[in-house]
């Protein structure tokens, strides 16, 4: 392919002067990045009045002993949907290994797990995706709108959540407060 690397496994982190405020300072766990398209769920953003109690209650399961943890704007795409990103020591139907680094789970058994206290160790339950047609996101990428960098437990599990699009940066080493919302052209 010419341009852009494929992304999967990659947080992608939206550039300042990013033109769609659904995305400003969003940080995306790439989930899928090929030919056909790419998906992604936003990590870097929490649902405001929704928690993970609120939502299992809604889907008639007991949330047991899972903790009441904020629900994340998963992207602008079907954001009726659950997802749950989570650390790879948990399978489930239909979970998908995502290069080896964590696994991305869109079915119900996942919150029955972690109700239950038998699920992933390391989890973060969203609403939506964020989502590309064909060759759109490397378009998206050649524009400057974007900016990859490895994915990482650290980043995707521990970074509190209004920390993370700066920490991400940093792990690729560059300091946001150096970035420009406008760029040019030689």
């Amino acid at each position: 392919m010419d341009g852009p690397r494929f992304l999967t496994g990659q947080l992608l982190l939206a550039m300042p002067g990013m033109t769609d405020p659904r995305f400003e300072r969003a940080v995306i766990a790439m989930c899928n990045h090929d030919e056909q398209g790419a998906l992604g769920i936003g990590i870097g953003h929490h649902v405001a009045g929704i928690t993970l109690h609120t939502l299992m209650r809604q889907l008639d399961l007991d949330p047991g002993v899972a903790p009441d943890a904020p629900l994340f704007m998963g992207g602008p795409v079907e954001q009726n949907r659950g997802f749950v990103v989570h650390s790879e020591d948990w399978e489930g139907e239909g979970s998908i290994d995502v290069a080896g680094l964590w696994r991305l789970t869109s079915t119900l058994d996942v919150l029955r797990a972690i109700g239950e206290g038998r699920g992933p160790r390391k989890w973060l339950a969203a609403l939506g995706y964020a989502g590309w047609g064909a060759g759109q996101l490397d378009d998206e990428l050649l524009s400057n709108g974007w900016f990859g960098v490895p994915g990482n437990d650290a980043l995707l599990f521990e970074r509190e959540v209004g920390h993370r699009w700066t920490a991400a940066f940093a792990s690729g080493g560059i300091d946001v407060r150096l970035l420009s919302a406008s760029s040019g052209h030689a």
